[in-house]
């Protein structure tokens, strides 16, 4: 299956360089090839994120995004171009803002996550009840800030805080894939203890893993990629869930080994054939987004149903 996933994976890259391509191929592919590999970091950060999120909440229909993430890393955004302001803020290097914003979001979600995960365990519906909590909270507070900005102020800030796979920050690709690998690397240490994690805080702690420190680690991963995957294409709520569903039920299993490598294909065919789809095809008659988060609300609306059933 993950054989498959990989050729299927590479078919839609190609797909993605190839088709349509005018004049001269040195110019397009360089073009086409920067986009590209922001894509496939989307891709893996989204995909690779919403799964060990589950592990971490031993639940198949929580994401990030779901418990509010990525209205976070939007509040982190507004907050800033409300107290310095947008011509302040065009002033500063976007690479030293962008890691100022990585910063401000590790730190505020392991405060803000760290009672959930790391106290008693806590029932499913709690967590639900508090995400949906924290993302009302945090898109209020963001709304509110964003009524008192300046009208061009705003209309800047609202071009950063829309999900488009389209038009991707290229310049930001290479400090975000050195914040993916870091955080990758992180992941590769911690690959042998994850299918222990998943079994639970007292089983996990009684076959000797030190459940605090790992849970704190694992959510400054989940941080990092959302803000590493925001920052290229804007909120993305639904697209996680989708690709970590649909990863676990072809590799028919829960192990990390295989579902994390899942996961991320899935993630790089449906974001990178999608918009080749989009633009060959349909020629931006549609936006990307709009299609993925259709699918991952019908995906997350069957969860739901099918474990109200049971």
């Amino acid at each position: 299956m993950l054989i498959l996933l990989g050729v299927l994976a590479l078919l839609s890259a190609l797909a993605f360089l190839t088709i349509g391509a005018r004049g001269s191929w040195g110019f397009v592919l360089a073009f086409r090839g920067q986009r590209l590999s922001a894509l496939v970091l989307v891709a893996y950060s989204i995909s690779i994120s919403t799964v060990l999120f589950q592990t971490v909440t031993r639940n198949r229909i929580l994401t990030p995004a779901i418990m509010g993430f990525d209205a976070l890393y939007v509040l982190v955004q507004t907050a800033i171009a409300f107290f310095i302001g947008i011509h302040m803020l065009a002033l500063v290097d976007p690479h030293l803002r962008f890691l100022g914003e990585v910063a401000i979001m590790v730190g505020f979600s392991a405060l803000l996550f760290r009672w959930l995960f790391l106290g008693e365990e806590r029932s499913v519906h709690l967590l639900v009840l508090v995400g949906i909590v924290f993302g009302i909270l945090f898109r209020s507070l963001s709304t509110f800030m964003q009524r008192l900005l300046d009208p061009n102020a705003f209309q800047v800030l609202q071009d950063t805080l829309f999900a488009s796979f389209g038009s991707v920050d290229t310049t930001l690709v290479g400090l975000s894939y050195t914040l993916a690998a870091a955080a990758t690397l992180v992941l590769w240490r911690l690959g042998p203890v994850l299918d222990v994690l998943a079994l639970g805080r007292d089983q996990a702690i009684n076959l000797g893993v030190e459940y605090a420190r790992t849970v704190l680690a694992i959510l400054g991963i989940i941080s990092v990629l959302v803000a590493v995957s925001t920052a290229l294409v804007g909120p993305v709520t639904f697209f996680g869930l989708l690709v970590a569903s649909l990863a676990q039920a072809l590799v028919g299993h829960s192990r990390h080994r295989d579902v994390l490598p899942a996961a991320a294909l899935l993630g790089v065919i449906a974001l990178v054939g999608g918009q080749t789809v989009l633009e060959r095809v349909f020629h931006f008659d549609t936006a990307l987004s709009v299609i993925v988060e259709f699918l991952g609300g019908a995906v997350f609306i069957a969860l739901v149903l099918r474990g109200a059933a049971r």
